[in-house]
């Protein structure tokens, strides 16, 4: 059983600049099945995600999550990862002492969440210097090392080629494999058919569908979700 999972969000909005991106919503993500944020681009998708992983306060409604402190056994990669100017391995253990890891435990932490994703071999080369591939899987070996109860993903392979998103794709099944809750935004149909166990349909803020993979595609349930995935609704 996981320590913070469910997360609940409670009358959830968020509004910004007198536009409301976030409509008022209540829904409950469980333990165990990967969920799919899908949308158009501008569905709010990445706001959502902010807001729970708490990078954003609602303007309405709470995030609420099984126990409080939640934030060390959580973790999020974003499109663009932020890099440290200093080695990979630097970059993974900073993150293993922002979350308090023993000093004496860091670095072999560090190189096994480098070997995870493939990049133990570049272990002492820039961070900034690396591929856009080469950094997302960096990003998600910053993840890995603090063994989180939940991944959020946005967008984590929007920028990339098809070889490099096939690589990270493999680490997130390996986090799912794991027993990591796996919480991804895409507006991929192919990547969402292939990573995730339940569809979150986003349409202007709002949840217009949620239904298991094999449901969602075959037949949506409603005309929005109907229509993106159609290829008839390129902007929310």
């Amino acid at each position: 059983m996981s320590d913070i999972l469910p997360l609940r969000l409670e009358g959830l909005s968020y509004a910004a600049g007198g536009r409301t991106i976030i409509a008022p919503l209540d829904l409950t993500l469980a333990a165990g099945d990967s969920t799919v944020i899908l949308g158009a681009n501008g569905a709010g998708k990445s706001v959502l995600m902010r807001l729970m992983h708490g990078l954003l306060a609602p303007t309405t409604g709470r995030v609420v999550w099984r126990t409080d402190g939640p934030r060390r056994r959580q973790a999020m990669v974003f499109q663009r990862p932020v890099m440290l100017r200093r080695s990979a391995l630097a970059n993974v253990v900073y993150a293993l002492d922002a979350a308090g890891v023993p000093a004496g435990q860091q670095a072999r932490l560090a190189r096994e969440a480098l070997a995870e994703v493939g990049l133990v071999h570049l272990a002492h080369r820039a961070a900034r210097v690396l591929s856009g591939g080469e950094q997302q899987r960096l990003a998600l070996a910053r993840a890995w090392a603090l063994h989180p109860e939940v991944l959020f993903l946005d967008e984590p392979t929007a920028n990339l080629d098809p070889g490099a998103t096939r690589e990270i794709e493999a680490v997130i099944k390996a986090f799912d494999v794991a027993g990591t809750k796996i919480v991804m935004s895409t507006h991929s149909l192919g990547q969402a058919r292939r990573l995730g166990d339940e569809v979150i349909f986003l349409h202007q803020g709002r949840i217009a569908e949620r239904a298991p993979i094999e449901k969602f595609f075959p037949q949506p349930a409603s005309p929005e979700a109907a229509a993106f995935v159609k290829g008839e609704l390129p902007w929310a």
